[in-house]
């Protein structure tokens, strides 16, 4: 009911705001119009025109050509330009020079004439860098990577600046610091940290278009997210017409895998249509080696522990959407969405060697484990955009309902053995668990923007309701199944955040520009273990400012300083005070009193020649939340894993990234990361101190080999580094691949090899109080993958819009811990 309320209210404002654009906008800058005709002088649709400079041929505007061939481009600012034409098969053609004022210059009509051979004149590549520095965030262009062909989302996070892939723990940092909001297509999701890898694993890299990491967001986005926001952009067609791709391919690590994904859009008169799908089988395996020594009342126990486990995985996926172009200034759209995951592990075994501190043996287990689930995904949008003058009135509201369901099985059998090998039957551990999970989201959103005085305001209103529901069911058999009351429990959570913020954008002089912003967020969440009769209410309100400084210095240097406030509020799964048993001596447990932890952010960032970015950034994280933290029952030689809140958290990090361009088929892009981590806490009723200097670089060789031919070669390196109390060695990898262009440049192969050396691999120490970890970690890091991909139809003009949806920085807490 508190959904719907606060959603009729976001109408009622939409309708008001729409009614009232009856306020004529100020006058427009400069426009260029002009059309463009066939050899036949007939008129050409959906031809690409670039709007360049008439000082260096950099690109201002670019658009295509209505289905009469002609084209208008509006707000162009006072100065000299000229015109590029192209399409594939044809002549480029040039506009000789031309001054714009306020006013519209209409250009002489452009005839294109066929290719028929090798023109000697100026071009302009558009092919943008695997990695891009842009002013506010970092962009992973993960469709121009060769050695990205095949691969998955999480393995292309992995060579992005700045991110660090926990594979043990599962888990994300960016820049050294966990509470990382993963966004797919602007829309945040709701999973665990380890259903956001498991789905993470199984998305093929072929549907991504590219991937942003944003640092320091504005008050526009959710105040959630410490250390900044990684959205992943799925690709969507461009294009007028009728057009589409498709992409297959094939991989091998010791197992198979395979993908499939197609797309096809049409895009004609007031509608644009697209539908995309997908599918991703996998074959691996993960080992896993944990040495432990447990001391209780002088007598240390010693745990030596060898897990081996394969998993297999399927993956289908479908994406549709339309938009209807009511008219030049109002767009309405519907976009849907869903997936379907389906993972288990046929062979799981853990070897266990209980050990005396004098490494005598004392006796052995061995846990026969099966684990399997399946998740499904709903999501439905519907939007509005309305434009009231071409200045930058506009009004946008969108409206979402996600769901998850699914399910998580496992099945534990256990035989202890003496120390001379023999069966000790009567100690046998069979058990079993089932938990079906459901989260449903709904979401509403109005954002409203405006020029004001020298500067563009902004606001808007947000309401999302989210409930989920876990039911663990623990068994465990003697002659038959027994429900065990005491490892069983039954979870729901709601949560219902309210927000609102305003912002404005503007500049002191020519060189100095401003942003402030302030959001204000009402949460209100309750957290009910049914089974343990355990209840957490939370009622709070937040204010979370934004201060965002940029100077521009001279003609190459730009400086820019900025600060935020955000929060993490705790995934709903690390609330679940359930217990989840991996063998009979170790286990996960959830926190239900866990807290959300504040961050104050402040980011220095210099950008010299738009091309080399360094960043300076430092920030204090309060009630931070660490996952994955062990703890022991040591009178019961038992161990788990939980969630806690520590006192304080201090991260300063350095970040460079710069291109090099040797020679004009060999280009260099580099980034490199700092990182000084500092923890002060009380945990477990001792002192915890910890500081630590860490740094990663990533490196990325782009060749150009003539002919159609094309080659990568990459690698990245993390230093030792701390994940929680995990002192991890240091890790990294080095691919390579080569690229050919077919079939007219439509059909593209790729044959790379990614971790060549087998270096990827986790391999880390926990030592505090009485934690004695040793755990080392393998999984298929080296693979060897074949892709094929395949354009048809048009694919020379710009169509379709992209666009944020109203559970953008949502559906997260489900998928990543808070």
């Amino acid at each position: 009911m508190k959904f719907l309320f606060n959603l009729t209210v976001a109408l009622l404002l939409a309708g008001t705001f729409v009614q009232a654009q009856n306020t004529p906008g100020p006058a427009g800058k400069g426009k260029v119009s002009g059309a463009i005709l066939d050899e036949k002088a007939q008129p050409f649709p959906f031809v690409n025109v670039l709007l360049l400079k008439a000082s260096d041929s950099t690109l201002v505007k670019g658009l295509a050509a209505d289905e009469s061939g002609k084209f208008l481009f509006d707000q162009v600012p006072s100065g000299k330009f000229m015109t590029l034409v192209s399409m594939v098969g044809y002549q480029k053609s040039y506009s000789a020079t031309f001054t714009v004022n306020d006013d519209v210059v209409a250009l002489s009509t452009i005839t294109l004439k066929t290719d028929t051979q090798a023109l000697n004149e100026v071009t302009v590549v558009a092919k943008k860098p695997f990695i891009e520095q842009q002013i506010d965030r970092t962009v992973i262009n993960v469709e121009n990577s060769i050695v990205s062909a095949g691969a998955t989302a999480l393995e292309v996070l992995e060579r992005a600046p700045g991110v660090t892939v926990d594979q043990q723990n599962e888990q994300l940092k960016l820049r050294g610091k966990e509470g990382v909001i993963v966004q797919i297509d602007g829309k945040q999701t709701f999973l665990s940290q380890q259903e956001l890898i498991t789905l993470l694993r199984n998305t093929p890299s072929d549907n991504i278009e590219k991937i942003e990491l944003i640092t320091n967001p504005s008050a526009k986005y959710d105040a959630a997210g410490n250390s900044g926001i990684i959205n992943i952009k799925m690709k969507r067609n461009k294009n007028y017409g009728t057009n589409g791709n498709i992409n297959l391919g094939a991989a091998y690590a010791k197992y198979g895998r395979s993908n499939a994904t197609a797309t096809i859009n049409h895009r004609a008169g007031k509608l644009s249509t697209f539908i995309s799908g997908g599918t991703f089988f996998n074959k691996g395996f993960n080992n896993n080696d944990i040495y432990r020594k447990i001391p209780f009342e002088d007598k240390v126990t010693i745990f030596d522990q060898k897990t081996e486990r394969t998993n297999k995985s399927q993956y289908y996926n479908v994406r549709a959407g339309v938009d209807y172009f009511a008219t030049d200034k109002t767009t309405v759209g519907v976009l849907v969405s869903g997936f379907y995951n389906n993972w288990n592990n046929p062979f799981g075994q853990t070897n266990t060697r209980i050990l005396n501190e004098d490494l005598s043996l004392q006796r052995t287990f061995r846990t026969d484990v099966f684990n399997g689930g399946k998740m499904n995904n709903v999501s439905a949008n519907a939007n509005l955009k309305h434009q009231f003058n071409d200045k930058g009135k506009e009004l946008t509201f969108d409206v979402d309902y996600v769901n998850y369901s699914g399910s998580k099985k496992s099945n534990l059998d256990t035989r202890y053995f003496n120390p001379q090998g023999q069966e000790e039957g009567s100690s046998r551990e069979t058990v079993r668990n089932n938990m079906p999970s459901d989260i449903n989201i709904g979401v509403a959103k109005l954002d409203y923007a405006q020029p004001l005085g020298k500067g563009k305001f902004e606001t808007g209103l947000k309401t999302s309701f989210v409930a989920s529901d876990n039911d663990m069911v623990f068994e465990t058999k003697v002659d038959e199944w027994v429900l065990d009351p005491t490892r069983s429990n039954r979870f729901k959570y709601t949560e219902n955040v309210n927000a609102a913020y305003v912002n404005y954008n503007g500049s002191i002089t020519k060189k100095l520009k401003y942003q402030l912003g302030l959001r204000g967020e009402h949460t209100h969440s309750i957290g009910n273990s049914l089974t343990l009769n355990e209840k957490r209410d939370r009622n709070y309100v937040n204010l979370f400012p934004s201060v965002f400084l940029s100077q521009q210095l001279d003609t190459n240097n730009v400086l820019n300083l900025s600060y935020s406030r955000r929060i993490d509020r705790p995934n709903y799964q690390s609330l679940n005070p359930f217990e989840f048993y991996l063998d009979p001596y170790t286990f996960q447990k959830g926190n239900p009193n866990l807290k959300p932890q504040y961050t104050n952010s402040f980011q220095l960032v210099h950008v010299y020649k738009n091309t080399i970015n360094t960043t300076l950034a430092y920030s204090r994280i309060k009630d931070m939340i660490a996952d994955e933290l062990p703890q022991q029952i040591a009178s019961e030689n038992k161990t788990f894993v939980t969630s806690d809140n520590l006192d304080n958290q201090d991260n300063v990090s350095l970040t460079v990234s710069f291109p090099i361009k040797f020679t004009k088929w060999w280009n260099l892009q580099a980034n490199f990361t700092g990182v000084y981590n500092a923890y002060n806490s009380i945990y477990l009723d001792q002192q915890l101190e910890i500081k630590q200097a860490s740094w990663n670089m990533y490196a990325s060789n782009q060749i150009t080999l003539g002919k159609g031919w094309s080659a990568e070669v990459s690698g990245w390196y993390n230093s030792r580094a701390f994940y929680g109390l995990y002192a991890a060695n240091p890790m990294g990898m080095v691919n390579a691949g080569l690229q050919k262009n077919i079939l007219n440049k439509k059909g593209t192969i790729r044959l790379n090899v990614n971790d060549i050396f087998w270096t990827n691999r986790f391999n880390g120490t926990a030592i505090y109080k009485d934690i004695d970890f040793k755990v080392k970690s393998e999984w298929p890091s080296r693979q060897f993958r074949l892709t094929f991909t395949y354009n048809f139809g048009n694919q020379n003009v710009k169509g379709a819009r992209q666009r944020n949806t109203g559970s953008d920085e949502l559906q997260k807490r489900a998928n990543s811990g808070g």
